[in-house]
Order: structure tokens, then sequence, then C-alpha cells
């Protein structure tokens, strides 16, 4: 039986994204096993019997020449949409918020996104206006919806760090998300109080922070993301710096995976509206 990196993700490794194998995630391990042919005994919690078995499975698709070079994103939404698969659209409202409509292509979910709305289908995911979203973001909002997580946001903040199971996913936190926006925005504040209110931001400057620039994003009803941001200190000799925290209970809400794509998108979405509006400008 052949083993696509869904296959190899679910059914063998340990899904702890432990980082053991020299890999960020189990599916980014997957990914390379699968598609670049990598050992799958790179991973050590697989047992010899395991590693045999599946090696041998591995090397007929290799010869065949199946699946290698794997779109990581695709598989990943392949995995979304099968793990959300189960859900009923009608248990969602009181899980995630939202309301039950009538679309073209027949019921679905209407649920705020940023400062929008999105049409959640048995089918599909896509904006109220019908355009499109990215494949990732479309990860984890399926994710979402099959986390089976109730709880309500608190107002008890974290950061990314402070949640079991994310040492092999800070680097990425920072590396992807942080130092990006604090390198794109550092001595531009203004610009980024321009774009974090044109993307819906709430600016929370003052309120029990000391940020020269904090904003509350609701890119989904039960998933609160608040940005803080310090600007370049020239005279203390401190520089730029973002910092993103998540409400305790957002990892009933999402894996620790699709709190990161989500995080992405959001300096994405930062980013595209400042360049935007300095586009306007000149």
């Amino acid at each position: 039986m052949a083993l696509s990196v869904v296959d190899l993700y679910r059914d063998v490794l340990p899904q702890t994204n432990c980082g053991d194998c020299g890999f960020s995630t189990c599916i980014a391990f997957a990914g390379m096993v699968v598609s670049d042919k990598h050992p799958l005994d790179g991973c050590p919690h697989l047992t010899p019997a395991v590693v045999e078995r599946c090696s041998q499975e591995l090397g007929v698709q290799y010869a065949a020449g199946k699946w290698t070079k794997r779109d990581l994103a695709e598989d990943a939404l392949q995995w979304a949409i099968e793990r959300s698969a189960s859900m009923n659209l009608a248990d969602l409202p009181d899980r995630i918020g939202g309301i039950l409509v009538e679309s073209e292509a027949g019921p679905a979910l209407k649920l705020p996104y940023f400062s929008g709305h999105i049409l959640i289908g048995v089918k599909d995911i896509k904006r109220l206006d019908g355009t499109g979203l990215t494949r990732w973001e479309k990860v984890f909002i399926y994710n979402h919806m099959a986390q089976g997580g109730i709880r309500t946001p608190t107002g008890t903040w974290k950061g990314f760090e402070a949640f079991p199971n994310t040492v092999s996913k800070v680097k990425t936190m920072a590396g992807e998300v942080e130092t990006p926006l604090a390198e794109r925005f550092h001595g531009r504040l203004k610009d980024l109080v321009e774009a974090a209110v044109g993307i819906g931001g709430l600016d929370v400057t003052g309120r029990e922070n000391s940020a020269d620039a904090a904003f509350r994003f609701h890119p989904l009803p039960r998933v609160p993301v608040m940005l803080l941001f310090w600007d370049d200190d020239p005279v203390d000799g401190f520089g730029a710096a973002a910092k993103l925290l998540f409400d305790e209970t957002v990892i009933d809400h999402l894996d620790i995976e699709s709190i990161v794509f989500l995080s992405e998108r959001l300096r994405q979405m930062l980013c595209d509206a400042a360049d935007e509006t300095n586009g306007l400008r000149t």
C-alpha cells in the first residue's frame, strides 16, 4: 500500500512535533520522507519493525516515482478537510460562532473573519463576496472546525511559547511572524497603526501593556489575537520588537501548527495593507 504524506503523518508518525528528527513538525518530516526520500528512521520514536515495514512500502513508490516532491500545502489542506469531514454544520454556531444561512451552494455557516465574513459550506470555504481564500487559510479554518473546542475567550493572554508542545515552532513564530513585523514597521509606527485598523484591529494601546502600539484582532469569533509592538529606542539602544499574544483558550480551538498558519496570515495581511496604503500615497 502506498504511503502519502497524510498517511505517514496520520498512521505512522507520533504527531508530537517534538523536533527530534531535525524538522519543526511531523508533517514536514513526512513530506521530506515521501518527496525527498529522507530516511524514515530519522524519527527516533518509531520501532525498527515499523521502519522496516514502511520503508519497503516507500521503496516501491519511490521506484514508481509516486508522490515525489509533493505539494505540502495541498497535503495539509486535504488532511484538514479529512479531519473536519464529520462535522455537522448545524453544530458549529454553538462551538465556534457564526450563523447558519442558505447560500447558492446550499446550507452554509456565515462566520466573522477578521473585518469581513466567510461562508463555510459542505464542499468549500469562501469569502462572503465569493472570492477564495489561500490554502493555508483553509487549513486553519478546517482545523478550527475539527478541533472540537467550545470555550469562550477568558481575556487571559499568553505568549506562544507558554503553550504546551510549542518548542519546535517557537523559532518559526519568531522567524516568520514577529521578526518580519518588527523589521517591516520599525520607524513606521503610523503605517502599522493604519494597517492594523484597516484589517479590523482594535487599538488597545496603553491598556495594561507598555507597547508603543497594541491591537486586538478577531480573525475568528473565538480566536482573538493581540499584537504588541515596540518601536526603535535609540536612547536606550533597543531595536524594534513585535510580540503576538493569544487567549489561553486558543489551544481548545486550533492545533499548534494552525496557530502558526493563522499568525503568518496576520503578518501577511498587515504588510499587504501597509504596502497598499503606501502605494496609494505615492
